[in-house]
């Protein structure tokens, strides 16, 4: 165990919201959701004026509007998201060479490996929290985050969340066990509903229970592996280190479907998408992939996965697609689908082509209308993604999605508000340009397209 609070936990207040806010003057201030949009969507984040309706993460969406329905609701805009994230993760590795990034807004850094000269003083970390802070809303226009300063992950993790948004907590060592004593023992990583409920019937209900039992009593309930985590944990015994190199898994992309769907035309082409996706972001972690993976998902939940693993590696689209898609010929789809989802695992740094495998077109993405759940390992959400320069490009989508952004050759750039009945509603404004009007248009207007 350390004997310095030399363990940083940095977390973007409410991310993908305030990136929105930021980028749509109109909306700051205001509840602000982002996520799927559909009735079967979830929601991915939720600023704080649509917290204190009691909006949280992983919501369904269609609760999210029953709680707060004068919200905005927006599509996801990962691009932009990665650009923010690269710059805030380029800060934290100017402090140390050691961050460990979790998601594309959170990250542990380990400030003793730092080539600079570092107290570990409250005065001089929060001197550094300071001068932090102030680079990271510099380089993201704005952008908060919540910082926690520990002995280990699980204090510095902790001593985030208890002081949010823009705050700074910091746990000096020797007082750990003490502040996490009254609390719940669902603080401590691990502890999910399941795990919390068994406790409670047990009689453990907070830390101080947890620490009331012996590692005997622990393992005879939970198991050895699970016994020995949480009594290690109950008296913040945490020794994981902070590591500068996670190991990529998987890279997938999942699309859930409004209405269930039976056309297999339509789920191949999904699945053509789908592989280009993901082939994008397995080159962007300059990765290359074993296996693919086809997820189906019915109507009642019944959840289908089917894996095949190649002769080689690849990063091509056109074979993740192939694979991908006869995958999907061996499955029953006569109930309908809910969801379908594209992925790869077995990724390495090394290219190795099937052996005597059919050459393909290369697969394109097309456009669709179902909600597209992104998943990432975090070395391909931190790649140097950059939005495209020229804002001139035509591209028009199937369906415009709440929060894109677009061009309008008269009007200029905005974003989308609404849309439907043949009908686009846009509001002409950038961060730049303050807020700006409302304007409805004909959905096929040939004079708007997407602007990134």
């Amino acid at each position: 165990m350390r004997t310095q609070p030399s363990i940083l936990h940095l977390d973007l207040d409410a991310f993908f919201a305030a990136v929105e806010q930021r980028d749509k003057p109109s909306l700051r201030g205001k509840p602000v959701i982002v996520g799927g949009l559909g009735q079967r969507g979830v929601v991915a984040t939720a600023s704080y004026e649509a917290r204190a309706f009691g909006v949280r993460s992983a919501m369904p969406t269609h609760e999210a509007r029953r709680r707060c329905p004068h919200a905005a609701f927006l599509s996801a805009r990962f691009a932009v998201y990665r650009a923010v994230s690269h710059q805030v993760m380029k800060a934290l590795r100017a402090l140390s060479p050691v961050v460990e990034p979790l998601s594309m807004d959170e990250a542990f850094v380990d400030l003793a490996a730092s080539p600079h000269s570092l107290e570990f003083s409250p005065e001089s970390l929060s001197a550094l929290v300071r001068d932090l802070k102030a680079v990271v809303a510099r380089d993201t226009a704005g952008l908060t985050a919540s910082v926690g300063i520990g002995s280990s992950k699980f204090i510095a993790k902790l001593a985030t969340e208890l002081d949010k948004p823009n705050g700074l907590r910091i746990v000096e060592p020797g007082t750990e066990v003490s502040l996490i004593a009254p609390m719940s023992v669902r603080v401590i990583p691990g502890v999910g509903p399941a795990t919390g409920e068994r406790l409670a019937r047990l009689g453990i209900r907070t830390v101080a229970d947890l620490q009331a039992m012996t590692l005997a009593e622990l393992v005879r309930e939970l198991g050895q592996a699970a016994g020995t985590n949480l009594h290690e944990l109950a008296f913040a015994r945490d020794s994981r280190p902070v590591l500068a190199e996670r190991e990529a898994k998987s890279i997938s992309v999942e699309d859930t479907f409004e209405h269930d769907e039976r056309d297999r035309e339509k789920l191949a082409a999904l699945v053509d998408r789908d592989a280009a996706e993901v082939a994008t972001r397995v080159r962007a972690g300059r990765l290359f992939a074993r296996t693919v993976t086809l997820k189906v998902r019915q109507p009642d939940f019944t959840t289908w996965t089917r894996s095949r693993t190649l002769d080689g590696a690849t990063d091509r689209p056109d074979v993740i697609a192939r694979v991908a898609k006869e995958l999907l010929r061996g499955l029953d789809l006569s109930q309908g689908v809910r969801l379908i989802g594209v992925g790869v695992s077995g990724l390495t740094q090394v290219a190795q082509e099937e052996l005597f495998a059919p050459d393909g077109e290369e697969a394109t993405a097309t456009d669709a209308a179902p909600t597209q759940e992104i998943r990432a390992t975090s070395e391909q959400l931190h790649g140097e993604s950059e939005i495209p320069h020229d804002t001139r490009v035509r591209r028009r989508p199937t369906t415009w999605l709440p929060g894109v952004d677009v061009m309008h050759d008269l009007h200029g750039p905005g974003w989308v508000w609404g849309a439907g009945l043949g009908r686009v509603t846009v509001r002409f404004e950038t961060a730049e340009t303050g807020p700006g009007p409302v304007r409805t248009l004909p959905a096929d207007d040939p004079a708007l397209h997407l602007r990134f």
